[in-house]
């Protein structure tokens, strides 16, 4: 199956998915409309279907881990919304559509986002009573921790300390290691975890993921420079305005996209260990740094 094709077969079944596990709330005002507009906004759904491909990888059923996944896209677009409001990045466009605090207010896109990452834990915890299972057990611990300080949260601290502060490339790495990278290998280690994947291949996952997860950034940096409002669905130009260390400002537009294609290859020398199971990973990582949104 070519890449594009599973995109979209593996989308569907996603948000199909996450359609099931926003309740109506009737009897809070807001909540469930303000959570719904930003999860159902669309985009790639690239880290719940990395889920999906490492699951598959390793033989695992796709039903399994849907739930881990769908819990990743909550926790995501937790981040996005809190990312765009005024006291962070201050965007006014995500997805092609006004940001959430542009229709609901700061404080129902601050409360959706609360409720959105709250909601990402019932539907792990969930699960895992449904099944104890150690895979399981593993998938919602490693995603936990990639949440939280010592992941996401701790790379958006790094972020926002170093805003009209000159970053070396070691901080940078740190920063987006954290930041973007730590969502990058959560999801594909998860499927891998569900999957009763062995150490060995959880070690190898792992260091993929952290490479993909630093070739995504050094994209979204290249597309912050070079896209457009109307490809990305959302205003470029952000990381400049905000004073950022990006490394587009480090290493310059050429030699970003060069060391972008070397982390490519580095992650597909890895995933060409598993031969013709491993093709959708390597196609993905080459889409990775060829996107235009």
């Amino acid at each position: 199956m070519k890449l594009q094709d599973y995109f979209a077969e593996k989308k569907v079944l996603v948000e199909n998915h996450m359609k099931t596990l926003i309740d109506s709330y009737e009897d809070i005002p807001k909540i469930s409309e303000a959570m719904n507009y930003s999860l159902m906004a669309g985009g790639k759904r690239l880290r719940p279907i990395l889920a999906l491909m490492t699951c598959e990888l390793f033989e695992g059923n796709a039903e399994d881990v849907l739930p881990f996944a769908c819990a990743i896209e909550m926790i995501h677009t937790y981040s996005l919304i809190h990312d765009d409001l005024p006291a962070m990045d201050n965007d006014d466009y995500r997805r092609g559509k006004p940001t959430s605090h542009k229709i609901f207010g700061e404080g129902f896109a601050i409360l959706a986002g609360d409720a959105l990452l709250n909601k990402a834990f019932e539907v792990m915890l969930e699960a895992v009573m449904k099944n104890p299972s150690e895979g399981r057990i593993k998938a919602a611990a490693y995603i936990s921790k990639a949440s939280g300080v010592e992941g996401m949260i701790g790379g958006q601290c790094i972020d926002l300390y170093y805003e009209n502060r000159e970053a070396d490339i070691e901080i940078l790495n740190k920063m987006h290691e954290k930041k973007t990278g730590a969502l990058i290998k959560a999801p594909l280690i998860a499927g891998a975890f569900i999957a009763g994947a062995a150490e060995d291949d959880i070690i190898r996952i792992e260091e993929f993921g952290q490479l993909i997860g630093m070739a995504f950034q050094i994209s979204d940096d290249i597309l912050d420079v070079e896209g457009s409002l109307d490809k990305l669905g959302k205003n470029t130009g952000s990381d400049a305005n905000n004073n950022k260390s990006t490394f587009v400002s480090l290493y310059g537009l050429d030699k970003s996209k060069e060391l972008a294609k070397s982390t490519v290859e580095q992650a597909q020398n890895i995933i060409s260990l598993y031969g013709n199971r491993g093709l959708l990973l390597k196609e993905l990582s080459n889409y990775i740094i060829e996107r235009d949104v």
